[in-house]
């Protein structure tokens, strides 16, 4: 089983990708960036705005378009209602990482089977997946990045210029500023630049220095268009974004330096090897590829130094440092598979015990667990809680099982298996949270605007889920503690519950207000107030 898995790599990504991905694509809540991201991609499709994006019928220019129009095509071509075909693109941007991740690794001359699993690890870590859901366009930026660091790589190591590969990097390269700006050349691309200095030395490059510039003006070139087009046809609205963004860099949310030293844990299941695969002195010995090793090891660290430098820190923003974090962790991965049974150290053996072993038992207990965690709701997901305690039993008592025999390639695949079960089985269960008995979706506030044949706005800016949840325009009239009240007679205006007594208060005098619903599109036990809003009715006296 595991050489027929291993003599087709691409296949075998493919399928774990979908296993673990889409097919429960449309089960997880929408975010806050997901909504963003959607309205953007609908308002493209039912207004028409390509280029100059919107959101909520007002400009916005913080993100670049590329991600956006492909989930606005996706939607065009499959519809735009449904959450599967919306996160479709940003979940096959995954694979399509994965997939470069095995192709570089073979162009660092590692094994097939080495390259293979260092996709592996790479798809299967946490925020790897997670971001697709969390800040979907992440995944976007980074994973054309990675396309065009592949191709660059192979201009570096050329005899002589390759322009085949130089276009296609800058191609790549400029798809991912079309996709979050400069974000990606700061965290991807530069410490590449200079990890490659470090180890490569960038040998032979005289010859390719031409090139080279013709390249980064290229993907300059391809990545910058856009924003000089909205700069010049939507001068204010632009230049007012770019102030607030670049504001934030240095004043919102901002950490000390040390923050992401934790960034290893983003890796989730492979957290301990991550770390230890950090740990320089000890693995420069044990690998045979000591160059491309220290390749990795040096980009990894180089881009957690480089964003601890940026004031603003969001957890979210490591995701990228996963990407030659997998590569590196790959090494101590291959060590185990080819020296674990005769290992005899316990300072070698008690982590790898203690990393598998800890999953293991994790995979043991899970069903308990969820037993626990469903009460009420047993028989909705019984068949889900079923399956997902078969397979993880059996995984669980497997690695124990190949782990005390130390087979430990056995217990690499188990692992990932055991990761894809549980998405594969498991992740309808969430659902089983959305038990908040106050939830009243948004979007059935049109049968009341029909009703009363009325116009419904915002006091304050709508926050994007119940946004989007709405399914339409939502003017917000309060703004910088003014009121512009709408000149018909009869209303409909959305008040957060802080907001309540202030514009009441106002609007009393002359307007009488009749509170008609609650909408709350919180779906766990939490209510958060920015998904809270008091729909009054407003008729003028």
């Amino acid at each position: 089983m595991i050489k027929t898995i291993e003599k087709y790599p691409i296949a075998t990504l493919s399928i774990v990708i979908v296993l673990m991905l889409l097919i429960h694509l449309d089960v997880p809540n929408v975010t806050i960036m997901e909504a963003r991201n959607f309205i953007t991609a609908r308002e493209m499709v039912q207004d028409n705005n390509w280029l100059l994006t919107t959101m909520n019928d007002e400009a916005r220019y913080q993100k670049p378009p590329l991600p956006t129009w492909l989930t606005a095509i996706s939607g065009l071509i499959f519809g735009m209602k449904s959450l599967f075909v919306l996160r479709l693109p940003a979940a096959l941007m995954v694979l399509f990482l994965g997939i470069f991740s095995y192709y570089f690794s073979l162009k660092l001359e590692l094994s097939k089977k080495h390259s293979f699993q260092n996709s592996l690890i790479l798809i299967t870590s946490f925020y790897v997946f997670g971001i697709i859901n969390e800040a979907p366009w992440d995944i976007f930026a980074h994973g054309f990045m990675f396309a065009g660091l592949y191709n660059l790589y192979q201009f570096f190591e050329a005899e002589q210029s390759k322009w085949k590969q130089a276009i296609l990097a800058s191609i790549f390269i400029g798809f991912s500023i079309m996709s979050k700006g400069p974000v990606s050349l700061f965290a991807v691309f530069l410490p590449f630049l200079i990890s490659y200095g470090i180890v490569f030395k960038f040998k032979n490059f005289k010859p390719k220095i031409i090139p080279f510039v013709l390249c980064v003006i290229l993907f300059l070139a391809i990545g910058s268009w856009w924003f000089l087009y909205v700069r010049i046809v939507d001068t204010q609205a632009f230049l007012e974004i770019a102030t607030k963004e670049t504001g934030n860099w240095s004043s919102y949310n901002v950490k000390p330096f040390y923050y992401y030293w934790s960034f290893f844990t983003q890796s989730g299941l492979w957290t301990i090897p991550a770390f230890i695969s950090l740990l320089y002195p000890y693995l420069i010995k044990r690998v045979q590829n000591k160059k491309v090793y220290k390749f990795t090891f040096w980009w990894t660290i180089i881009a957690v130094i480089l964003l601890s430098s940026i004031p603003e820190k969001k957890a979210r923003y490591l995701m990228p440092v996963l990407i030659p974090l997998a590569l590196n962790t790959g090494f101590y991965i291959q060590y185990l598979m080819q020296k674990f049974p005769l290992l005899t150290s316990k300072k070698e053996t008690i982590p790898v015990y203690f990393n598998f072993g800890l999953i293991a038992v994790t995979a043991i207990a899970l069903p308990f667990g969820l037993y626990i965690i469903l009460k009420d709701n047993f028989n909705t997901y019984m068949l889900n809680y079923i399956l997902t305690s078969i397979a993880s039993l059996i995984i669980g008592v497997l690695i124990l099982k190949f782990l005390v025999t130390k087979k430990f390639k056995i217990v690499f695949y188990l692992t990932v298996l055991f990761m894809v079960s549980i998405f594969l089985f498991g992740l309808p269960i969430s659902k089983s949270i959305n038990k908040n008995e106050d939830f009243k979706a948004i979007n059935t506030l049109h049968s009341i605007e029909n009703q009363h044949n009325i116009n419904t706005y915002s006091i304050g800016a709508i926050t994007p889920e119940l946004l989007w949840d709405y399914n339409g325009f939502l003017k917000d009239i309060y703004k910088n503690e003014q009121l512009n009240i709408p000149s018909e007679a009869n209303f409909g205006i959305l008040i957060m519950n802080e907001d309540v007594k202030k514009i009441t208060t106002q609007l009393s005098e002359n307007y009488i207000l009749k509170l008609t619903e609650t909408y709350n599109l919180n779906v766990g036990s939490k209510n958060k107030e920015r998904l809270i809003r008091q729909f009054y009715l407003v008729s003028k006296k």
